[in-house]
C-alpha cells in the first residue's frame, strides 16, 4: 500500500491530458490510478502507456469514470464544460478533490459545480500558473489605483485549436480589473467590435482574442490614457506550467474542507 494520493486524469488523449499523465507518473507525491476518455474514443480499452506510444504501464483507458473515481483521491480535469459538470457530480460522490482547468463554463455550469463543492473540494481556475495568478493580483491593484481616464483592454492570444473566447484567463483578468474598480464585469464588458461601433464607452473593460498557430498562451492587460499606457503581461511558452499548477492544487486540496477554491487559495495569494 502507499499513502500517495491516487489521481485520475480526464481527457487523457488531449495535450493537457498527456502532459498531466507524464508529470503524475514522474511524481514522487502522487500515483496515477486512472485515465478517462469519451465513449467511442480510439484509446478506450487500451493500456495508457501503449496508447501514448510507449511501454505498457498497467493503467487502462476507460470511458466509465465511476469505477476509477472510486479509487481516486483527486481528479484533474481539463475537458469540456458538459463533461466537467458531469465529472463534478461524480467526483463529489467519491469525495475526491476535483481540480478543474476547463474554460467556457456557463453560469448554469458554475451553479452545478458549486452544488458539487458542498460535498467535496473543488479547485477551479481559468489558469493554474503561478505567474498568471500573480498577474491577476497586480491587475486588481492597478485597476484600483487608476481611474476611468484609463481604458482597460485585455488582449489574449492562443493556438488555433482553442474553441472558446475570451479565454478563461482573460475573463479572470477582466474580473480582477472590475473588482479593483468596484464594478460588475457583466455591466462593463466590451467583447465585440465590428463595423461602425461608435466611440468606446468610458469605464468599459474590453477584450481582444487572437487565435493562431501553436501559441500556448499570452495575456496583456493594457491601461491606456491620453499620453501614457501601462501594460501588464504574462507569456506562457510551455503548457507544463498549467499542469504543474494543477498537480499542486490536487495535493493542496487533500486536507481541506469541502468547498470551491481557486489557485489564489492554493498559492496563498
Amino acid at each position: 500500500m502507499t499513502d500517495k494520493p491516487g489521481v485520475v486524469i480526464t481527457g487523457a488523449s488531449g495535450r493537457m491530458g498527456q502532459m498531466l499523465i507524464k508529470l503524475v507518473l514522474a511524481s514522487d507525491k502522487l500515483r496515477l490510478v486512472g485515465a478517462v476518455e469519451r465513449e467511442g474514443h480510439d484509446w478506450v480499452g487500451k493500456d495508457l502507456g501503449v496508447a501514448m506510444g510507449g511501454a505498457a504501464n498497467g493503467v487502462p483507458v476507460t470511458d466509465d469514470p465511476i469505477e476509477v473515481f472510486a479509487k481516486a483521491q483527486a481528479v484533474i480535469d481539463f475537458t469540456s464544460p458538459a463533461a466537467t459538470v458531469a465529472f463534478a457530480a461524480l467526483a463529489a460522490q467519491a469525495r475526491a478533490v476535483h481540480v478543474i482547468g476547463t474554460t467556457g463554463l456557463t453560469d448554469d455550469d458554475l451553479a452545478k459545480i458549486a452544488a458539487a463543492a458542498r460535498h467535496a473540494v473543488v479547485v477551479r481556475a481559468g489558469n493554474m500558473s503561478l505567474g498568471v495568478n500573480l498577474l491577476v493580483q497586480l491587475t486588481k491593484k492597478v485597476a484600483a489605483a487608476l481611474d476611468d481616464d484609463f481604458d482597460i483592454e485585455v488582449i489574449e492570444s492562443h493556438h488555433n485549436r482553442k474553441v472558446d473566447a475570451p479565454s478563461g484567463t482573460a475573463l479572470m483578468l477582466g474580473e480582477a480589473a472590475a473588482e479593483g474598480r468596484g464594478v460588475d464585469l457583466k455591466t462593463v464588458s466590451d467583447r465585440g467590435r465590428d463595423g461602425i461601433t461608435g466611440a468606446r464607452k468610458r469605464g468599459d473593460i474590453g477584450f481582444t482574442a487572437i487565435r493562431g498557430g501553436d501559441i500556448v498562451g499570452e495575456h496583456d492587460v493594457m491601461f491606456a490614457a491620453d499620453g501614457e499606457r501601462v501594460v501588464l503581461r504574462h507569456i506562457a511558452t510551455d503548457r507544463a506550467v498549467f499542469a504543474r499548477g494543477a498537480i499542486k492544487a490536487a495535493l493542496w486540496g487533500q486536507d481541506k474542507r469541502p468547498g470551491e477554491y481557486s489557485m489564489l487559495d492554493v498559492l496563498g495569494l
